[in-house]
């Protein structure tokens, strides 16, 4: 399979917010939580999405039925049995919206992308055009 350039460099960047997303999450939040049982512990394997007490990742949505329209949906999951306190778990989306808010301009400078709640889901919309990047 062919990927085009700016499809790869448009994942790449994504992926290496999502990853100083999951380290800040990591850090402030690490020890809240007992890991899973199945869930190696941060650091132990070579791709963040696979180790820690989160994994911090999108899916794209053509967004039919959003008021928003197509977009990223993002993802935010704690790999722990515990229950998650609401009051917690909202703390942490908020930091990641901040996070987001801040890095996404930073690292696609000129383009206009947002990121609200569509729903009970969190989307990155606006131009997602694969031009210039």
């Amino acid at each position: 399979m062919i990927h085009h350039p700016s499809t790869v460099h448009w994942d790449t960047t994504l992926k290496q917010i999502f990853d100083e997303i999951d380290d800040y999450l990591e850090h402030t939040y690490g020890d809240l939580y007992h890991l899973r049982p199945n869930r190696p512990a941060r650091g132990e394997t070579s791709n963040k999405e696979h180790d820690g007490l989160f994994n911090v990742g999108s899916s794209f949505s053509a967004g039919f039925g959003s008021s928003l329209g197509r977009g990223f949906v993002v993802s935010v999951h704690l790999s722990t049995l515990q229950p998650v306190e609401s009051a917690v778990y909202h703390q942490i989306m908020e930091v990641v919206i901040r996070l987001l808010r801040e890095k996404l301009p930073e690292r696609f400078p000129g383009r206009e992308l947002k990121v609200d709640w569509d729903g009970d889901n969190l989307k990155i919309h606006g131009d997602l055009t694969l031009g210039e990047l």
